[in-house]
């Protein structure tokens, strides 16, 4: 029985109600301390010691992250934040509102005691707070990852009372306060599937149970020989053609002229090229992901095999705007974004070196050097300004983001560009810097958003560098960006599948 309990002495009101509880709290400790189940006695006090500091959390995240898939990296990401929070909120506030001292060990067999017991207060649990809400972040953000966590954090939580360090209202409570956490993480952060973009306008497609008529090219320079694989697993009439980085549009040619869906497997650059293929002949588009970078695929809803399977047999398909830029000699289209200045030459120099380091260290070193460098502001006229340019974004919808960074869209069929300029001056890097901090919808001598249908540029010198979902062309003269509305359909699962 626990020394601050005590039932002699009767009080009126809620008193009583509160003693009551405390004696059922000490008699559910002492029930679950005369369980014997067969190995737990080893096994929840291992347990229970992984899950000190959040270490068996932390290394579980890992683990996840090391997937490779967008949506367990999220949920990694989404669980860490929440178990922060909780423990956060424990340390400073749990344990010092209740001062609740630890169950005495005398019913529970030495056998299950942890070896070091804890000094801190016993109200509420913060082992149990850390699991909860490190698995309800998880299972927000992915249901099968959730499904697989949780009986984990079940397991940790029951640990803490078998081995006598706390209550079962503690280890509620702290359950209680995890999930919270995971909650007030989401209310800040929205998840992927709070964020997914509305299923219109909807299009008329063939559903292609077997996937007879889907004629998809991979690009075997993603290594996407394992999605594409669990394709035809669950579609066996498809066509699968792989090929080299540098076939692929030749390719996509060649599938458009017989297929009755056009699809691809690869990053933006060939996402792109099969939507530019697609257009021309009036196919609809099925984008599996399968490169280092896949905003559109993403920002449609589209994350992996089962996403798109699931769209393909349904004959779900909405319709989204694609983007074009036109210049005197040469004219193409974008999904995600188009840019001049400072990130094109950023693109050139990054490539110039992924193919030696990797792509992530080259777009470091790219940075360095571009940023470092002089260099010379873009000039050309902006409408009726003709202020020299560092940087011109023009996505393809309206992107939410912070800064620099791109981030998402939540509408692929909004009808207009979102553009942001980051005007010139003496270093590209403070300008940048200055416009990061600024956010996306401020105005100042530095940087402007504006978010419009057309744009056209004037007096642009040849030679300049135009980027375009990761590919680089160049261009001069006149050159115009405009939005081609609802001009493109693509399968994607809809909320009702």
């Amino acid at each position: 029985m626990s020394p601050d309990v005590d039932l002699t002495v009767p009080k009126p009101g809620h008193h009583v109600l509160r003693d009551h509880l405390l004696a059922l709290d000490c008699k559910l400790f002492e029930f679950t301390a005369a369980r014997h189940w067969p190995g737990a006695e080893r096994t929840l006090p291992r347990l229970s010691h992984s899950a000190n500091h959040g270490l068996l959390w932390f290394a579980t995240g890992a683990v996840m992250a090391a997937s490779r898939t967008p949506r367990a990296r999220r949920a990694a990401a989404r669980g860490l934040a929440s178990l922060s929070l909780a423990s956060l909120t424990i340390n400073t506030l749990g344990k010092r509102s209740v001062r609740r001292p630890r169950p005495l060990l005398d019913p529970v067999p030495l056998v299950r005691q942890l070896k070091r017991q804890p000094i801190t207060t016993s109200f509420p649990s913060g082992h149990s707070a850390s699991a909860a809400a490190f698995a309800t972040g998880v299972a927000l953000e992915s249901p099968a990852w959730g499904a697989v966590v949780a009986p984990v954090a079940c397991l940790v939580a029951l640990s803490r009372v078998y081995t006598g360090a706390h209550y079962p209202s503690d280890v509620l409570a702290g359950a209680a306060l995890g999930v919270g956490a995971a909650y007030a993480v989401r209310g800040m952060v929205p998840t992927r599937a709070q964020l997914t973009p509305p299923a219109r306008p909807r299009a008329e497609v063939p559903a292609l149970p077997e996937g007879e008529g889907l004629v998809m090219v991979a690009n075997t320079g993603s290594a996407t020989s394992d999605r594409v694989r669990t394709l035809l697993d669950v579609l066996p009439l498809a066509e699968v053609v792989e090929c080299e980085p540098e076939q692929v549009r030749t390719e996509l040619e060649k599938a458009a002229a017989h297929a009755r869906v056009l699809g691809v497997c690869g990053g933006d650059g060939t996402v792109n090229a099969a939507a530019e293929v697609a257009l021309r002949h009036g196919l609809p588009l099925a984008v599996l992901p399968g490169g280092t970078l896949n905003h559109f695929a993403y920002d449609l809803g589209v994350e992996d095999v089962r996403d798109l399977t699931r769209a393909l047999v349904r004959g779900h398909a909405v319709r989204v705007d694609a983007g074009r830029f036109r210049c005197a000699e040469r004219q193409g289209v974008f999904l995600n974004t188009c840019s001049l200045g400072v990130y094109p030459e950023l693109v050139r120099e990054r490539d110039r070196w992924s193919h030696r380091i990797g792509s992530w260290p080259a777009g470091v070193l790219a940075a360095l050097r571009v940023l470092r460098a002089d260099g010379h502001p873009l000039e050309a006229r902006l409408g009726s300004d003709a202020r020299p340019l560092w940087l011109l974004f023009a996505g393809n919808g309206t992107y939410h983001r912070m800064g620099l960074d791109p981030g998402r869209r939540v509408d692929l069929a909004d009808g207009v560009l979102d553009v942001r300029v980051v005007h010139g001056g003496r270093r590209p890097a403070t300008r940048l810097l200055a416009a990061a901090l600024a956010g996306p919808l401020t105005r100042s001598p530095a940087h402007a958003a504006v978010q419009v249908s057309r744009l056209r540029l004037t007096g642009v010198a040849p030679g300049t560098l135009l980027a375009y979902d990761g590919e680089v062309t160049e261009v001069r003269g006149e050159v115009t960006l405009e939005k081609l509305p609802e001009a493109l359909t693509v399968y994607r699962p809809l909320p009702d599948d």
